[in-house]
């Protein structure tokens, strides 16, 4: 039988195992919140073409419909990117949960909650790569003209 002691220091020890979890999610909150912040910059600008489109065509009728395939391309790119960073940050909140639902009723989690958190790493690899991606395509889709 278990002591209350026992019991306060196991969850003293679960809430200590937490932090590194916590942390991660402080982590992709602040990437998600990059990573929305430039996809309403280019939904923004994808509007500003679509209600401007005579001024910005007779500039360049051809760049117009390029610039648009390329922000729409941008958008889904970075769609992805946040869909799987929110399934990163999904399953480390599941961590956490599994962390205390095996302190307070005695059940071995181990594997699941490693499994968890190798996905969760591995969903935050992904929409980090596509990240990645988006910020190379609107580098390439933007000219600097010298």
């Amino acid at each position: 039988m278990s002591t209350m002691p026992e019991t306060i220091n196991d969850i003293s020890g679960a809430i200590q195992l937490a932090l590194g979890p916590v942390f991660l999610l402080t982590g992709i909150a602040g990437m998600l919140n990059v990573m929305s912040g430039r996809l309403s910059r280019i939904i923004d600008r994808g509007r500003a073409l679509m209600e401007n489109p005579v001024v910005i065509a007779t500039y360049d009728p051809a760049g117009m419909h390029t610039e648009m395939n390329m922000l729409e391309r941008r958008r889904h790119i970075t769609s992805i990117a946040i869909t799987m960073c929110t399934v990163a940050a999904l399953m480390v909140c599941l961590v956490i949960v599994s962390l205390f639902l095996e302190v307070m009723f005695t059940i071995p989690l181990n594997w699941f909650i490693g499994a968890l958190f190798i996905l969760a790493t591995l969903s935050l690899v992904i929409g980090l790569s596509y990240f990645l991606r988006e910020v190379h395509l609107s580098s390439i889709s933007v000219r600097i003209k010298r």
